[in-house]
């Protein structure tokens, strides 16, 4: 009897000596399986589709009647090192759309040394009118973090080195663009004239609504609100003050995404529904979250969630939303360019 014991622990602890048909090797080929789909599922997260940078089509219908069409260009979550070589080339072919308006919800950087990077990417964007605010990773660096800790909305956050955000802006404004941080803008391009306000980031708490708090001008054919993270306290002051439209970013999407599903995580307080894309909030204001076209250095992929800039095309409210989708062609990676 001692020796069938002995026998048996034997084969649990060396499950090779199994017959193949055993559970124990069912078990071992799927496992064997799992882990190779998952190395496969990292592979393509983080060396495809993180670089498979994607041009949006939207239309929204959110300007007054009798108001021509807007060409809105949104940037957000460029996440950018200064290697990144294919994502700075992508970037720049964005000017070729000739935008009536660039907008920029913010997080630019994730170095110190990555200015001139965004501002060769952006080129002759910045030649054309334009507005922006900042965000978390304009301000400081990224840091290492467990991913897991997305999952909770309350996590201590601990700040990376300061990132040069006073040189980012200085570039920005003499070339032309709009600082709409804590302060009311207003500008006309292609005949619609445009009242726009933003705040600083809400994600890091920096938000100053009142600084801006107010009906804006009712004689705009846009009344445009900016923040970097869609937090629903900002987005209801910006409807209860009669905005049209507040456009941000942060999300990144959700950055890993299940089919069928959606987004694991906003990393804010907005629901998964509205983590990116148009949506509706409240009766009478819309809402687009930009998908971004980064990701932290510390967390390199994307899974069923592109990274994205997006064309918006903003029409008079009586001629409804329409949206279609459009790849921009890129050329192949090479060994220089997967960063």
């Amino acid at each position: 009897m001692a020796d069938v014991d002995i026998k048996r622990i034997r084969d649990a602890l060396a499950g090779s000596r199994r017959p193949a048909g055993t559970p124990q090797a069912t078990v071992a080929r799927v496992a064997a399986a799992s882990a190779g789909a998952a190395v496969a599922g990292v592979a393509y997260a983080t060396l495809i589709e993180r670089n498979a940078f994607t041009l949006r089509h939207k239309t929204m219908s959110v300007l007054e009647p009798g108001a021509g069409t807007l060409r809105v260009l949104h940037i957000s979550d460029l996440h950018m090192l200064p290697g990144q070589r294919l994502k700075q080339a992508w970037v720049s072919e964005l000017e070729s759309l000739e935008p009536d308006l660039v907008v920029n919800t913010g997080d630019n950087l994730a170095h110190p040394n990555a200015v001139p990077s965004v501002i060769q990417s952006l080129g002759g964007l910045l030649s054309r009118p334009g507005l922006f605010i900042f965000g978390s990773n304009d301000y400081f660096g990224p840091t290492p973090k467990n991913p897991l800790k997305y999952f909770n909305k309350n996590h201590k956050r601990v700040h990376g080195e300061p990132l040069p955000w006073q040189d980012l802006r200085a570039a920005f404004t003499e070339r032309g663009w709009l600082d709409a941080t804590h302060t009311v803008r207003e500008l006309e391009v292609a005949g619609v004239r445009v009242a726009a306000a933003g705040v600083d980031d809400p994600h890091l708490g920096r938000d100053r609504y009142e600084t801006v708090e107010g009906r804006p001008n009712p004689l705009a054919h846009l009344r445009l609100g900016l923040t970097h993270s869609p937090e629903p306290r900002v987005l209801d002051k910006f409807a209860a003050d009669g905005y049209d439209l507040v456009m941000a970013g942060h999300t990144h999407g959700g950055q890993l995404c299940v089919p069928g599903f959606g987004a694991l995580v906003t990393n804010c307080e907005i629901d998964r529904s509205r983590v990116k894309g148009p949506s509706n909030w409240g009766s009478t204001m819309k809402l687009h979250v930009s998908a971004g076209l980064g990701t932290s250095p510390y967390a390199p992929y994307r899974f069923y969630c592109r990274p994205e800039a997006t064309l918006l095309t903003l029409t008079p409210v009586s001629h409804g939303d329409a949206e279609y989708d459009e790849e921009q062609s890129l050329p192949p990676l090479t060994a220089g360019q997967r960063h």
